[in-house]
């Protein structure tokens, strides 16, 4: 075998070639005083930069248009302390229906009881303490089985309800309660067996499945709408991506044809399923998927006011 002969190859002049980074994108240092649209447009004009502007400029038009704008949220969201962050979009018309799975209506129901939440679940495996609070479950699971009495009820609104009607001291910071007083679309989709609140004796199955699945029928009719909105995906893994694309798909049954969307997931780590069900299946039929990956206590706050600023 003979060594190449290097003295052979062909170069061309430097002027010639075209770049993908140049000056005009680059970012500008920070300056003492500016604001904070002066650090998004000094941000570089390249990579997920661009992204995060398109969702922005995606979020705009679809309220700007009257388009619904679905905020998917895991309970991470929750434990992140983001939730008054979210109760302001939902005030300022930015978001207009929320969906979680069972840990983050926990989590914000627990806020709102006591002002705070999240056990050291490590701990409380060593003797069976783990999730067996007693007044997050009496309570939840009580809201819960209402449903059995007024069979249309989604979880979402008797959860809500509850804390209203209890008159919780931390209600302000709750997102199941501001959905009530606010009058959106609050659902919960829930996987029997993955919530502490199964764990108790207050649990009942059939009660737990009907207002789930009713909170289903409502998103499913919510996403049906999605021509011209936006869905984000905040920090669910499995169940969140999962119910959105069966959502998606009786829209497309039932003759929606669903085009000019935009998809986004939120998350700390690439995810198998909200990086299909989320981005890239949806966008295929006739939308665009963005991934904006970093963690949550930092990326929703930049999402949330690189958002008031485009509205203000």
């Amino acid at each position: 075998m003979i060594p190449v002969d290097l003295t052979r190859v062909q170069l061309r002049s430097l002027g010639e070639r075209v770049n993908k980074v140049a000056l005009a994108g680059m970012a500008r240092p920070h300056r003492p005083g500016q604001t904070f649209m002066d650090f998004l447009t000094s941000l570089p004009s390249l990579m997920l930069v661009e992204d995060f502007r398109a969702i922005v400029k995606a979020v705009v038009a679809a309220r700007r248009a009257g388009r619904p704008v679905i905020a998917g949220l895991g309970g991470h969201v929750i434990k992140c302390g983001l939730g008054p962050l979210l109760i302001d979009l939902i005030e300022r018309k930015i978001i207009t229906t929320l969906a979680m799975n069972g840990s983050a209506a926990i989590h914000d129901f627990e806020i709102a009881l006591i002002g705070a939440t999240s056990e050291d679940v490590a701990e409380g495996l060593k003797d069976g303490t783990f999730g067996m609070v007693r007044e997050t479950g009496e309570l939840m699971n009580q809201a819960i089985n209402r449903v059995l009495e007024c069979p249309e009820k989604g979880m979402g609104e008797l959860l809500g309800d509850q804390l209203n009607r209890i008159a919780v001291p931390c209600r302000d910071y709750s997102l199941l309660a501001a959905a009530r007083r606010l009058s959106v679309p609050l659902t919960v989709h829930v996987s029997v067996g993955c919530d502490i609140i199964h764990m108790h004796p207050s649990a009942d199955g059939a009660a737990t499945g009907r207002a789930s699945f009713n909170d289903f029928r409502l998103f499913s009719a919510v996403v049906s709408e999605l021509t011209g909105g936006v869905y984000l995906n905040i920090g669910s893994a499995v169940l969140m991506p999962e119910v959105f694309l069966k959502a998606f798909t009786i829209a497309q049954n039932l003759g929606k044809n669903l085009h000019d969307f935009v998809t986004v997931n939120m998350d700390m780590i690439a995810h198998y399923r909200p990086g299909e069900n989320v981005v890239r299946r949806p966008a295929s039929v006739g939308g665009r998927g963005y991934t904006l990956q970093g963690r949550h206590e930092i990326m929703v706050p930049l999402l949330a006011a690189a958002l008031i600023e485009a509205f203000s």
